[in-house]
């Protein structure tokens, strides 16, 4: 068989094989290869920011034009830089990525880059200059959940501080900042500290172990990147009433957000603990749509369009005064400032609930539960 005749040959079945998956050849080679690289995965945001990304890119938008992958390393840098390597060796265009480590992955996303592979960073940040970060101000969550806390208790007193994932620019950039605002203030004392990883269990048993030593009455508030929920709800296993309840600057849990509710609020779904309970709280996230908008904004890099190296999101923070119930959870009612949604609605407390974005109005109340693109 001819040269020529078997390239023929190669190409109408790359024809076929594109018509059995429903798109012609031409639709086929235009998808862009876009890779998904998750890290520490243990936790209910980083599942929550997973589902989204997967969103964004079936909506009817993207659908057409991206071909999305998924990899998971774990919170292992050297593993993510491998598996980052065959991203690109597999013909990656871009890469969106939750990075283990702001530096360790910088020269193989420089490699990455050299090669045109657009990388594009959520949440945690990478200091290759090449390239792209989308996040918050991870400082700015750590100073003003802590002055939050400083003014609850006017200037003193005992507080518990439970971190994130350890060696993440997010947990870094919080801790320190929030540490400088104690330290401004020698009558507060932190009296128990523990690595929280980000998840309400993890959070149950690190504060189960403090507690062992000391009781609730020799706290008073908490600093916790996750976990306020849960604190909350051991303190009422404890037999304190709700009127007791410490302040807690911590995260956007939609269990968290509804116990924020004035107490008696009727809300469908509601039982105790994930109910109103006047909770004095602030409650703040790293919104997952960032990985989302990521990979929106990867697109466009890939078709030319300019994209700005970094992108701040908002800081969602939301107080007691400032707790709004959504009825429905669309997207329209979110917009129009709602940011706590009915346990009927969320069955998981442990659900990040700062999840709107006018900048991707793609996705939704769907795209965090289940996947599921707006219409």
């Amino acid at each position: 068989m001819g040269i020529g005749l078997k390239v023929r040959r190669l190409a109408l079945l790359a024809g076929m094989a594109a018509c059995a998956f429903g798109l012609s050849a031409a639709e086929a080679a235009e998808k862009h290869k876009i890779f998904l690289s998750m890290s520490f995965i243990g936790n209910d945001w980083q599942a929550e920011a997973a589902n989204m990304v997967k969103a964004m890119a079936s909506h009817k938008s993207l659908a057409d034009k991206v071909d999305l992958q998924v990899q998971v390393a774990g919170p292992n840098a050297q593993r993510q830089i491998q598996q980052v390597n065959a991203m690109v060796q597999a013909g990656a265009e871009a890469i969106v990525i939750f990075p283990i480590s702001p530096t360790a992955l910088n020269q193989v996303v420089k490699n990455a880059c050299d090669k045109g592979v657009k990388v594009f960073a959520y949440d945690a940040e990478i200091t290759e200059p090449c390239a792209y970060n989308v996040h918050i101000d991870q400082e700015e969550a750590g100073r003003v959940t802590a002055e939050w806390l400083v003014k609850k208790l006017n200037g003193k007193g005992n507080i518990i501080a439970v971190t994130g994932v350890p060696g993440t620019s997010v947990d870094d950039l919080r801790t320190k900042a929030a540490k400088e605002v104690f330290a401004k203030y020698p009558d507060i004392k932190i009296v128990g500290e523990a690595v929280g990883m980000w998840s309400q269990a993890v959070a149950r048993t690190e504060l189960s172990k403090i507690l062992a030593t000391r009781s609730w009455s020799d706290i008073n508030g908490l600093w916790m990147q996750v976990g306020c929920f849960t604190a909350n709800s051991m303190q009422l296993e404890a037999g304190k009433k709700t009127s007791e309840l410490l302040p807690c600057a911590g995260e956007g849990s939609n269990g968290g957000r509804i116990q924020m509710l004035p107490e008696g609020t009727e809300v469908e779904g509601a039982a105790s603990p994930y109910a109103p309970l006047g909770a004095p709280r602030i409650s703040y996230a790293s919104p997952p749509y960032s990985g989302a908008l990521a990979l929106k904004l990867a697109v466009e890099a890939i078709e030319g369009k300019d994209v700005p190296k970094t992108t701040i999101l908002p800081l969602p923070v939301v107080t007691n005064e400032t707790i709004k119930l959504c009825n429905e959870g669309t997207w329209a009612e979110m917009k129009a400032g709602c940011n706590a949604f009915k346990p009927s609605l969320v069955s998981n407390p442990g659900w990040f609930a700062s999840i709107f974005s006018d900048q991707a109005p793609e996705i939704g109340l769907s795209a965090a539960l289940v996947g599921q693109p707006e219409d």
